[in-house]
This record gives structure tokens, sequence and C-alpha cells, in this order.
């Protein structure tokens, strides 16, 4: 009996084991049918929209929205992939306060399972507008966002403020925009004003995807400067800023912002905007900004950039490379890119060319025109080519992979730059398009240039505003008709292939050489002074950069530091026993050439003090591009103005 009992509980346990694996197991709820594709069709009527700046204090934007509709079901959608940003990152977060109504009777509304950016709303029988009310909550503090309004200005992105219906294409979605301002500001678009009541701005109807593409700059203290180079290329510079005297300018900087406009004009030998306004802020509250728009573009940077112009020679290719956006990116732009509507994912893959480009051109008007010099030009690309010597995500990922990091970090900072090499199509696609250009030079006997091609590639349809789009090979043969060489490879070798070597080819063949001394680079010879915005670079010696606070900015992958066990934000308290400067540290860097003691630090980790040496003995060591003699000087000629 004893063993019969065993055999049928070894049956009844075999048996349940087989019936629990045949059983199923959970299965996937099925999922919610797709939002409606966009199609090439009108949506029936107007859509009304105020946007109400006026709670400068709260920072709170309200929106209120009148839109045609007919019953039945209607999807409306927040943007979420907006040009420039290259991601999804629409700012849904800061949307609230939403409310949905008809004839005064509130409709309920029910945000979309999958796509938190849609929202479906059941239009009731005989309904035939709606009225959509809702707060934009702009970041009160840094942490949660660029600060984009402040008691004196505010830059109004209209992607951030409307909702739209899916099921369209957004060149077929008409508006009627107003907006109501603080008391006595002044304001600055590219939109067409239609009138003005008071402090409401009224402007005319235009569709979504010009509406979008039309961001305004709103502000107590301001100044417009004329750029033109005449009556049919009509550019102003549009500057709104924290304090009536940081608008001040003097005429060779106002020369400078002129030539620029003069310069780009020769380049491109065309425009595709009746006006092109860079709208400008100069504040110390409103978070710096650099975004491209077809006849306008979102600029901002310190207070002081006209009062103190000898501090901020880094960073004054802002308005040449966002200017040159309006031929590369806006106008021309890369075939998947462009999108019917703005909740279709883009594709990134060719921002190499439409940033990469941009980058150069940025770098090389910015010299041309005079906003800064060819020295400082040169040193902007010797700084380029040195972090990339020093950059060991080289070895493991590809330029082409980097297009994907705006969508892969949703461009929130990444701890290790060097090794993680985020975005760095815009630098390395400026090192890989001087190649290019110095190529055409040498190939052609100076015959031809990088120029050529602008003029060929961005120079066709003059005044056209409709976006014409393009493909790699579509790159390809434009070159190829400028000089004939093997373009596919040279772009895909430095583009699409593993290529750890550094593509400085350029300064080759430009008649220079990347070198190394003690001799600070051209825009950063201001004594003792850091700079407030980049900070102050030991990269190419101890291999880490500090920004304000003596906070660590970065630390290089691999490098001395990294090996001392030194981390991005860590706090550098003191150098060899006295307390941290950068001027205190540079010293430090110097007397260790003549000795064989190492330089102490002390830094502060979190709620840790600790002590760090570094044995270093190599002195200071900066980057810059040294002429070579006897050779061509290529680069010398593309940083010239052009006559």
């Amino acid at each position: 009996m004893m063993r019969g009992g065993c055999v049928a509980v070894v049956v009844l346990a075999v048996t349940a084991t087989v019936l629990a694996q045949s059983s199923p197991g959970p299965q996937p709820v099925p999922m919610p049918p797709p939002i409606a594709a966009p199609v090439d069709t009108s949506y029936p009527g107007t859509i009304a929209l105020t946007v109400n700046l006026t709670n400068t204090v709260d920072r709170v934007v309200t929106v209120h929205e009148t839109i045609p509709v007919k019953a039945g079901e209607l999807v409306l959608l927040y943007p979420q992939w907006i040009p420039g940003n290259h991601s999804p990152t629409g700012p849904i977060d800061k949307v609230a306060g939403l409310f949905v109504k008809a004839d005064g009777k509130t409709i309920p509304w029910v945000r979309d399972q999958i796509n938190v950016y849609a929202f479906h709303v059941q239009v009731p029988k005989g309904v035939t507008s709606i009225d959509v009310d809702f707060d934009y909550l702009s970041a009160v503090r840094q942490q949660d966002g660029r600060v984009e309004i402040s008691s004196q200005l505010a830059d109004l992105a209209w992607n951030t403020v409307v909702l739209y219906p899916a099921g369209h294409f957004s060149r077929d979605i008409h508006f009627q925009p107003s907006i109501v301002l603080p008391s006595g500001w002044k304001y600055a678009t590219a939109l067409t004003t239609d009138a003005q009541d008071g402090d409401t701005v009224h402007f005319k109807e235009t569709t979504l995807n010009t509406l979008i593409d039309s961001p305004l700059y709103g502000g107590a203290n301001f100044k417009r400067i004329d750029l033109s180079t005449g009556p049919d290329n009509q550019v102003f510079l549009d500057v709104f800023a924290d304090e009536p005297k940081d608008l001040e300018i003097t005429p060779e900087e106002l020369q400078a912002h002129k030539n620029l406009a003069i310069q780009a004009q020769k380049l491109f030998a065309s425009h595709h905007y009746d006006h092109y306004d860079f709208l400008f802020s100069l504040s110390d509250v409103i978070g710096g900004n650099g975004l491209e728009h077809h006849q306008s573009s979102e600029d901002g940077t310190r207070a002081n950039y006209f009062t103190d112009w000898a501090a901020g020679a880094r960073g004054r290719d802002l308005l040449s490379h966002e200017y040159t956006h309006s031929w590369n990116g806006k106008f021309r732009r890369p075939a998947d890119l462009w999108t019917p509507n703005f909740n279709v994912p883009m594709r990134d893959d060719l921002l190499w060319a439409y940033e990469g480009q941009t980058q150069y051109w940025g770098v090389v008007l910015a010299a041309r025109s005079g906003l800064i010099t060819a020295e400082q030009a040169r040193d902007e690309m010797a700084g380029v080519a040195a972090g990339f010597e020093a950059s060991k995500g080289r070895d493991w990922r590809p330029l082409v992979d980097t297009t994907n990091q705006p969508t892969v970090s949703q461009r929130r900072p990444v701890s290790w730059v060097s090794w993680q090499r985020p975005e760095d199509y815009y630098t390395e696609g400026l090192l890989v398009w001087l190649d290019a250009d110095t190529k055409i030079r040498e190939l052609s006997e100076g015959k031809k240039s990088l120029d050529d091609f602008a003029k060929l590639f961005f120079g066709v349809n003059n005044g056209s505003f409709v976006t014409d789009t393009y493909t790699f090979e579509d790159i390809v043969a434009a070159l190829n008709q400028v000089q004939p060489y093997d373009w596919t490879r040279f772009l895909r070798e430095r583009v699409y292939e593993l290529h750890p070597e550094v593509p400085e080819n350029g300064f080759a063949q430009g008649g220079y050489k990347l070198v190394y001394n003690d001799t600070a680079p051209a825009g950063e010879r201001r004594g003792a002074a850091e700079n407030p915005r980049f900070g102050t670079s030991f990269a190419d010696s101890l291999g880490f950069s500090v920004m304000g606070e003596g906070n660590l900015g970065s630390v290089s992958w691999d490098s001395l530091a990294f090996k001392a066990g030194l981390v991005p934000g860590m706090q550098l308290l003191a150098v060899n026993g006295e307390v941290y400067s950068a001027d205190k540290l540079r010293e430090a860097i110097k007397r260790a050439e003549k000795d064989t003691g190492p330089i102490t630090l002390l830094v502060k980790d979190r709620d840790q003090i600790k002590s760090v040496a570094l044995d270093y003995h190599g002195g200071l060591r900066y980057p810059h591009l040294e002429r070579v003699d006897g050779t061509p000087a290529r680069l010398d000629d593309i940083l010239k103005p052009v006559e």
C-alpha cells in the first residue's frame, strides 16, 4: 500500500506539472487603435489661439483655443518632435489645467494610453466648435528646465502653447494667433502683425508649421538693429535685455553684425525669407539658447554680450550658426528629418550634414564677418581636435551613431563626455567639412571650394520658402559637381565607419598643424577671470575642466585625473594647500615642470573631503594651429572675408 501510494503521488505530481505547463500563461492586452496618421488634406476652418504672457511672477502662460469641430471623436495632439531639438522633447510635463468645453459645458477628455501627447475628445452632436484652455507652467528654477520668462523678458515657443487636431499635415491646419503682453512690453517675431489693441497683438492667419517655426520674444528693454544688405534682403537683430544698459552697442560691434548678413549673402547667393529676425536675449536670468527657424532664430547669451565684448569670443559664432540654418536645416533639410506634423518621429542620421556643416559655416562666417578673429577661429578648431584626441569614445562609437544621441538621452547632460561622446556630429562634423573644403581647394588648385557647394546646394530656388529635402546621395552628387572625387568613400570613412584617428587632414591641407603650448587660446586671454559659461579647461594637461565655484565640469576618460579618482561634480577646494583659484592651479602646473613633487588637490565629494595627488610635470598645454612653412595657406583663405 505504501509503495502504491508513493506511485500515485508521483503520478499526480507529474500530471499537475504537465497540466501547469500546458495551461496558457498571461497574454498581452490588445493595443488600442492607432491615432490617425496625418494626410495632406485641409482641416476645415481656422483655429483661434490666444496666449497670455502677463503672469511673469509665476511664469505661467495661459492658453485659449477655439477649434472648429464636427461631432464624433477628435484627437488633439501636443507637439512632441520639435524641429531643431532633434528629439521627442515637447514639454508635455509642463501642461496643466486642461479643460475642454462646448457651449459653456465641460466635455471630458481622455489621455491616450500609449501616446501621452494625445488627448481624445468625444464631440457631442450639434457642436461645431470647442473651447480649449490650459496652462503652460514655464520653468521657475533651472533644475526644472530652461528658464524662459522673467520680469523683464520672455521667449515664447508656440509649440509649448498649442494643441492641434490629429490626422492632417501641419501645413493644412490654419491658426489665427494672438498674444497678450505685459504692459509696455515690445515684441519681435517672424509672424506678420495684423493689428494691435493695447497690449494684445493679433497676427495674420498662418499655418501650424509656420506658427511653430516663428517664435516670439517680448520684453521691457528692446532695441531693433537693422542689418539689412538691401531692400531685397532685410535682416534684423532684435535685442531684448535684462537692463537698458545691456543694449548699448559700439560702432565696431554693429559693423561685425552687419558683416554677418553681408558674408552670408555672398556665401549662399540666395535667401528664403521675407525678412530674417535674430531674436536675441541678453540675460543672466533667462537661459541661454540657440534654436534655428526658417525666418528667425532663438538666440540667448550673457547680459554683457555687448558691454564686455572681449569676454565672449568663445561662443560668438552663435548667431552665424543659427543664421546658416535658414539655408541648411530649414530651407534644405534631410529627407527623413522632414515630417508631416510634430508628432511623427524624426530620423537624425544626416545631422552630421545638417548640424556638422552648419557648425563649420558658423565658425567661418563669424571669422569672415569679424565677430571673432581668424586666430580665435583657428584656436576653436584646434580645441575641437584636441578634445577628440583625448576622446576614448571614438574607439567604440562611430560618428553617425552620435546622431542618435538626442533621442537616446533626450538631450539631458551626460557625465562622461569623452567616453559617451554625445552629439559629436556638431564638432567632429566641423572637422569633416574643413577636410572637404581644403580637399576641394587642393584638387582644384584653388579654383573651387566648399563655398561653391554652398551656392549650388543651398542657393537653389532663391526666394522660395518651400522646404527642399536632400539625401546622402544628393550631397555626394553636389560635391562631385563642384569637384570630382570619391566623395562617397570620403564621407563613409569619416562618418559611418569606426574611425579612431582624429580627422585633422583639414589642418594639413589648410597649411597648419595642431600643436600644444603654454599660451592660452586667443578667446581666453583675459587674466585671471574664469569664463562663467564655459569654465576653465585643464583638459590637455591634468584631464579636467573647472566650472563656477570650483566644480569639476568634465573629466576625460582614462586621463591622469580619471585614474586618480576625480569625478565630474566634485568640488575643487585647494591646490597645494591654498584655496583654489584658476590662477593658483595654473601656477602649480608651471611649478611642477621644475620639480618632482605631485600637484596636490583637496576635493569635496558629496560629504567627504579627500586629497588627490597628480604626478604631472608636463606644464600648461593649450591647443593651437601652427603655420607650416612652405605649404598653401588654404585655411587663411577660408577665414578671410569674401570681397
